[in-house]
């Protein structure tokens, strides 16, 4: 994830990087916003599917003892 600070100058929420010594702020576009968000809410779902997943192995891995 990229290093996300308030710019000094404008106010606005910009990713902060640092190349050649030298401090950058680069705007965040909502559209990059929304493709996070996205990314995130289907990363979310397929980590909720493997939990549910494991949780049910393990209660048929305790029935069986």
């Amino acid at each position: 994830m990229s290093d996300v600070r308030t710019c000094p100058t404008c106010g606005a929420k910009a990713k902060y990087k640092i190349k050649d010594e030298k401090e950058t702020f680069t705007a965040i576009q909502d559209e990059e916003a929304f493709k996070k968000v996205g990314q995130m809410k289907k990363a979310m779902e397929k980590f909720k599917i493997k939990a549910e997943n494991l949780e049910k192995e393990l209660q048929e891995l305790k029935s069986k003892k």
